[in-house]
């Protein structure tokens, strides 16, 4: 009787698991298996900062550490504890963060073990102040120091390549979230829910809506989408703007409402009331920083709008201008511009909608969990670098 082969130890590491990358790992680890590999996941505590923000998640068959934090000049660094049963493993994934300190040993000597090193990041900070700066000199330099790399977008593999790192050692994960239960929503609309919406906010019944959705802070470029959304009220004047988040920007967005009877802050909100929104919604007007949410623009087939000079999350790269939604050169006014000829042309409205949706299909949680498990076989097919 032939012996099955044992399975291969693939060990992701995670300061912290967050709730949206739950079902991500549940599914990676079920496609490991089916690869004959074993996924252990390795993760440590939030800081008390973080623990506010009430967004983490928990698996019972991970590994839980407890990482120790220190405070320098302001700023968290931290070592995970690495367990000493995974030693064993024949590929490491760690997050691409100067600060985790725990990472070096493996950089610098794969920690005394025999084990591939695998990177999972962006290739870059997108926000950072200072892109010439000692911190990212000090993040590029290390990018050639792992055997693999699992990247965010197909906007990391281009900064990866621009640094010399070997295209054939790069996976791109299309960087994904579970929207199975949004798209659920969205089909539960019903034409009553919309009808009231537009009662609320007072909008006829072909009234044109601008939506924004997410965290309001100075990165979405709260005052610019005001500033346009009053130059599109100019030009169209049935248009109404709806404001969805919280956060450090929602006073700004509050003083507005109140001289603008057609601009509505609802605050944060989930679940049906978040979708009955975007089915209503028109155009969605993100004029700063673009990241992960995009998908749900994608998923209700409503094109979002945003600018070309913002500091984007690595999921820019997702939006197709002209094709699934548009992104515009130029200061307000070009932007109001913009949406305006996008909401008198229904021709182009129809392409970009359907373009959206179709960008719906291509960036999923799956086809992430196929490209990372796919990504890791394939490094183990390679020989580790010198």
């Amino acid at each position: 009787m032939s012996m099955a082969k044992p399975l291969r130890k693939v060990v992701v590491l995670q300061h912290r698991l967050l709730h949206y990358r739950v079902r991500f790992f549940q599914e990676l680890r079920a496609a490991c298996a089916e690869r004959r590999i074993e996924l252990c996941l390795v993760h440590g505590q939030p800081t008390a900062a973080e623990a506010r923000k009430r967004d983490t998640g928990a698996l019972d068959w991970a590994d839980v550490v407890t990482n120790r934090y220190v405070n320098v000049r302001g700023r968290d660094v931290l070592w995970q504890p690495f367990p000493g049963r995974h030693r064993d493993a024949e590929l490491v994934v760690m997050m691409q963060e100067n600060r985790l300190l725990s990472n070096y040993p493996w950089l610098f000597s794969r920690n005394g073990t025999a084990a591939r090193i695998g990177y999972w990041g962006h290739g870059r900070n997108f926000q950072t102040d200072a892109p010439a700066g000692l911190r990212e000199k000090w993040k590029r330099l290390l990018v050639g120091r792992v055997d693999w790399w699992f990247a965010y977008t197909g906007m990391t593999r281009d900064i990866l390549l621009t640094d010399g790192y070997p295209d054939e050692r790069i996976t791109v994960l299309d960087n994904a979230i579970d929207n199975e239960a949004f798209q659920a929503d969205l089909a539960s609309i019903t034409a009553s829910d919309l009808a009231g919406l537009r009662a609320r906010v007072g909008a006829g019944e072909t009234a044109p809506i601008g939506l924004f959705c997410g965290s309001l802070y100075p990165d979405k470029r709260i005052g610019f989408m005001i500033d346009a959304a009053d130059r599109i009220r100019a030009s169209i004047p049935d248009f109404g703007l709806v404001v969805i988040g919280d956060g450090p920007g929602a006073d700004e967005v509050k003083a507005a409402a109140a001289s603008r009877p057609w601009l509505h802050w609802t605050g944060a909100l989930k679940g049906r009331e978040k979708a009955a929104w975007f089915r209503l919604a028109s155009v969605v007007m993100n004029p700063g920083l673009t990241g992960l949410h995009i998908l749900d623009s994608f998923c209700a087939g409503v094109p979002l709008a945003t600018t070309a000079n913002s500091r984007h999350s690595p999921e820019i790269a997702y939006l197709e201008s002209g094709v699934n939604g548009l992104v515009v050169i130029g200061g307000a006014g070009k932007y109001a511009q913009a949406i305006v000829r996008l909401l008198r042309d229904a021709q182009a409205f129809e392409r970009l909608r359907q373009g959206a949706l179709e960008s719906a299909r291509r960036y999923t949680l799956a086809n992430m969990v196929e490209h990372f498990a796919d990504g890791i076989v394939s490094c183990l097919a390679m020989e580790r670098k010198s």
